[in-house]
């Protein structure tokens, strides 16, 4: 038993599946990183008879973004379950002569059209590609770091350190797939809901003579005259599928987005307590649980299998009652044709109704970017009796900074001076000596002495404060405000 077990198993890219392991996948998590900036450079104009020529170090290029984008060929998470893990490529670091870096090429990641893109720590949607083109930049790629040319002021004539490249953007995403159809099959395992689709389309389900033979959805596409209609075949419910019983109800959601609900009824049930009415009601019933506006979709009444002759008997004993509910009802056979050409027309005119009642689709690619959240920034102490600091722009400041180069240090000093930084430092608590937490990076606190009250002013020392003067002032071109 244990080597049947084990034979039934595979390995697979670093994961176990199974041998039976369906090609359609509907559900995965993303983890996605845009590509970081190009570092700039330090670098000083040297030429014949120009002695001076003065800092000419260009900037690093953006790094790429990741940008997932609705693909009317693809059509299943697959490729994205099997790797998750998708990075932007890097900017170009910048060179002398004021040569800017190249930028990163940006990632295009095809998802099927119909994707919904959470973020998986709290579930918020995010984006809803329902139209093939639609496109949302997942993670942007970081800003690349300015050149020593950038920092040039009438006091700092020659800048000796660059930015560093910023980090690309990092997030972790849920990816949920809500295929796009037309026309949605539903009903119990074994309806022949796999062999109504095969014989209305091209598309070719596994069929076979026993219940639960369709795993997943499978879509076709059906014609009627010059109208084409997309069928999705989802696997068959059974009573107590909202509530997670039988395979169908993973994929209901594979029906929201459907004009018209097809229920295939079964006209000889295998189990003696079912009939074509009692299948109604437990699906409606399914329906509701799930999401009530189905029920308010146009909806027909396939009575499958009437070529076995109890099968037609059935059909005309519960077609007016079915009737009675308002329901348009057609008699098929998926095995010998009978009926479809009816069927077919007739979902035809319905589809092509409700896309006539439809708003008019948005010309152009819908183009979505992730916020970018600058808020405000705050000061709080660790257990270890740290300052921390909190902002995204103070960390972002930091981590461009090359910290091994003193003369970076102190033009970061002045900026988180000048933004206030300092100031509510010393507003918390904080201290000349005290530890100090900015973007993951640990500092000793050392203010300025006019920043502090006047008791604690003289015993700060200062023997280089002439040093800190050009903080005051961005260099030419407003590298302040680039670098915000």
């Amino acid at each position: 038993m244990w080597r049947a077990a084990q034979a039934a198993l595979f390995r697979r890219r670093g994961e176990i599946v199974s041998d039976a392991s369906p090609s359609f996948i509907d559900e995965c998590t993303v983890h996605v990183r845009g590509g970081g900036g190009g570092n700039g450079a330090v670098s000083f104009r040297r030429e014949a008879h120009v002695p001076r020529g003065g800092p000419d170090g260009g900037d690093g290029g953006r790094g790429g973004d990741v940008v997932l984008v609705a693909d009317r060929g693809v059509t299943s998470l697959l490729d994205l379950h099997r790797d998750p893990h998708r990075r932007a490529p890097r900017g170009g670091h910048g060179q002398g002569m004021n040569r800017t870096g190249a930028a990163g090429d940006d990632l295009i990641v095809a998802v099927p059209a119909g994707t919904i893109v959470r973020d998986r720590i709290t579930g918020d949607v995010l984006a809803d590609l329902a139209r093939p083109g639609q496109r949302i930049v997942a993670a942007r790629g970081g800003r690349g770091g300015r050149g020593n040319a950038s920092f040039a002021s009438n006091r700092r004539r020659a800048p000796r350190f660059a930015e560093l490249g910023e980090h690309g953007e990092e997030h972790s995403l849920r990816l949920e797939l809500k295929l796009i159809a037309d026309a949605g099959l539903v009903g119990f395992p074994s309806a022949g809901k796999s062999s109504l689709i095969s014989r209305l389309s091209a598309a070719r389900p596994r069929v076979e003579p026993w219940p639960f033979t369709t795993l997943t959805p499978h879509l076709g596409v059906m014609r009627a005259g010059d109208v084409d209609v997309v069928l999705a075949d989802v696997p068959g419910l059974v009573e107590g599928a909202s509530e997670g019983r039988g395979l169908g109800h993973r994929f209901l959601r594979h029906i929201e987005r459907t004009a018209v609900v097809v229920h295939v009824l079964d006209t000889v049930p295998l189990e003696p307590d079912r009939d074509p009415v009692h299948d109604l009601d437990v699906i409606t019933r399914e329906l509701r649980a799930h999401d009530r506006s189905l029920l308010e979709r146009p909806a027909v009444a396939v009575l499958n299998k009437v070529d076995v002759p109890d099968g037609r008997a059935m059909a005309a004993l519960v077609r007016p009652v079915l009737e009675a509910r308002d329901l348009e009802v057609f008699e098929v056979s998926a095995v010998t044709g009978e009926g479809l050409d009816r069927l077919r027309w007739r979902l035809a005119e319905l589809v092509s109704a409700r896309r006539a009642a439809e708003p008019d689709a948005v010309p152009g690619e819908l183009v979505i970017r992730l916020e970018e959240r600058e808020e405000p920034f705050t000061v709080e102490r660790d257990a270890a009796g740290r300052f921390v600091v909190h902002s995204r722009r103070v960390d972002r400041w930091v981590q461009m900074t090359p910290l091994d180069n003193p003369d970076a240090i102190r033009y970061l000093q002045g900026r988180l001076r000048r933004a206030g930084v300092e100031g509510a430092l010393i507003a918390a608590g904080a201290r000349d000596g005290d530890e100090v937490v900015l973007g993951g990076e640990v500092f000793d606190f050392s203010p300025e002495p006019h920043d502090l009250p006047e008791d604690e002013r003289e015993t700060v020392v200062r023997p280089e404060a002439d040093a800190w003067e050009d903080l005051d002032e961005p260099g030419a071109g407003g590298p302040e405000a680039a670098g915000g």
